[in-house]
């Protein structure tokens, strides 16, 4: 009986969290726009970091491309490069 308990502890604990949907695949938006200040705010930490992949939830291509996009908005002064 004791073994049974055991399996089940362990299998909550190797849980895995539901996969998070690319928010640009579901609304299928043509492209990621740097003028677009408020959308690419959300993947901006309180820091100023961009937020990784893991934790934004995006697919590969849409993550390269707002990196870009945050990175054009920063030089052009869109978005601040550090927070203040």
């Amino acid at each position: 009986m004791a073994s049974t308990s055991k399996k089940r502890s362990n299998a909550k604990k190797e849980r895995r969290p539901k996969r998070k949907v690319c928010n640009f695949c579901a609304d299928k938006q043509p492209d990621i726009n740097y003028k677009d200040v408020a959308r690419l705010r959300k993947y901006i930490s309180e820091r100023g970091k961009i937020l990784p992949r893991r934790i934004s939830g995006n697919c590969a291509s849409h993550q390269r491309g707002l990196t870009v996009a945050v990175k054009r908005a920063r030089v052009i002064a869109f978005l601040p490069f550090v927070a203040e």
